[in-house]
């Protein structure tokens, strides 16, 4: 599915002073990223407040940006959750015209077993229309897929791929060696991908892609064609800056960088805070030491 290869920026969802989606800002950021680059885009994820969207909004927010995909993008829509009935009940609500893949997360709070994993995802890779990209992120959900479900699950004929927010190299290495050759291995961690893509990993599903796509666009794409020299220097100038990125939880961070780009208001939905102003003076600090201001 090389539609999905490449940068796939994770939308974040702008909000008006009185805690509405702010679909002008959400407009302008769209033009903004489809002219600087990407390759595909990623509705209703962690970096969207997925948690504090209603399925009403969810929806209205993936027709918004089915209507505003000027270049005709692949999109990725989250469909995730730990109430396996409760996923299974979104799917069969949700308008899958125009949508490539759902993005489903590893069941968080419950703590089930790899068998229940793997069978939760099984009943969504069922149930669903479009193909399955599992979520692999236990900094979030605490319980981690093992390499050996993964694998078990890529035998599904709709589970296509992972993305791998381990932010572990050691796990990357298994994955690539383990997995067959055409399961789509996506990053998770902005940070790793050049590392990532010498393994055979195909792109990345960005956070750092809302703020400075031009610029991670030449990074992912330099990393999959092999030219590790310009990755490198890319990913160099990104390090820091990225560890600023979650000091205060994502997406306050990426929120920031718009905010002080003038894309839109760095505004969040509670229980999130919007940045300090300590964070925006770092963040600030951080963009014009690397030339991104």
């Amino acid at each position: 599915m090389k539609e999905l290869y490449g940068l796939g920026t994770a939308l974040t969802t702008p909000f008006t002073e009185d805690n509405q989606v702010d679909y002008p800002a959400l407009k302008k950021h769209l033009d903004y990223i489809n002219e600087e680059g990407v390759d595909y885009y990623v509705v209703n994820g962690t970096t969207g407040e997925s948690a504090t969207l209603s399925k009403a909004e969810s929806a209205e927010i993936l027709s918004f940006v089915k209507k505003y995909n000027a270049g005709k993008r692949a999109i990725v829509f989250g469909i995730g959750g730990n109430n396996t009935q409760a996923v299974l009940d979104t799917i069969s609500q949700t308008d899958f015209e125009g949508v490539t893949a759902i993005l489903s997360v590893c069941p968080y709070y419950n703590k089930p077993s790899q068998r229940g994993i793997y069978l939760h995802f099984k009943a969504i890779a069922d149930a669903s229309p479009v193909p399955v990209i599992l979520y692999n992120v236990p900094g979030r959900t605490v319980i981690s897929m093992s390499v050996e479900t993964i694998a078990e699950l890529a035998k599904h004929p709709n589970i296509i791929g992972l993305k791998d927010a381990s932010s572990s190299i050691e796990v990357a290495i298994d994955l690539s060696r383990t997995l067959p050759d055409d399961f789509l291995l996506l990053s998770g961690d902005d940070n790793l991908f050049t590392a990532q893509a010498s393994l055979g990993y195909k792109g990345v599903i960005s956070v750092i892609g809302n703020g400075f796509p031009k610029e991670f666009y030449e990074l992912v794409h330099s990393a999959m064609e092999g030219d590790f020299d310009n990755a490198k220097r890319l990913q160099g100038k990104f390090l820091d800056f990225d560890t600023l990125l979650y000091i205060e939880s994502n997406p306050v961070g990426i929120k920031c960088v718009l905010d002080i780009k003038g894309i839109y208001d760095g505004r969040v939905r509670l229980p999130l805070a919007k940045a300090s102003d300590e964070l925006y003076q770092k963040m600030e600090t951080s963009m014009r030491k690397e030339g991104f201001l």
